[in-house]
């Protein structure tokens, strides 16, 4: 059946990668509503290639941490690496949660208190998911269990 909060996290990641892809598609607006700041909406309005470049890139580092936390839920064939890669998963999500929040306090961007506060919470919240999940396939995730 695979490990539930693993399989939580893949759709997590998932589901991120796909507003992403929802920013690329339907512009400036999206960019706006989900913090990216109104440098990144204004170059999407302006039909410059950067904003779609940039989304491109954590579209497909989303994409590689779902099919990473499928992976270590047992429900695709085992990824190499999948304990290193689901360990600094968790970090990156915690760190970008912990680091957010100090964010929150100053503001920085533009995009305001609101956004880091949310943002953060999200990603300390997929990072928890990823971490407590990693920790309880464990066992099953040693090479010596592939």
């Amino acid at each position: 059946m695979g490990n539930p909060l693993l399989i939580s996290g893949a759709v997590l990641s998932a589901v991120a990668a796909l507003l992403h892809i929802g920013c690329m598609v339907f512009g400036a607006s999206w960019y706006r509503f989900f913090g990216a700041g109104e440098q990144m909406a204004q170059l999407a309005a302006a039909g410059s290639w950067r904003p779609t470049f940039i989304t491109s890139g954590i579209v497909l580092v989303l994409a590689i941490w779902s099919l990473y936390a499928f992976s270590g839920a047992g429900l695709i064939p085992r990824l190499p690496f999948v304990r290193l890669a689901l360990c600094v998963i968790a970090g990156i999500y915690l760190l970008r949660g912990v680091v957010g929040l100090a964010f929150a306090s100053f503001a920085p961007g533009g995009n305001g208190p609101a956004f880091w506060w949310w943002s953060s919470a999200i990603c300390l919240t997929i990072g928890v998911v990823h971490f407590v999940g990693a920790w309880q396939a464990w066992p099953q995730l040693s090479q010596a269990a592939a």
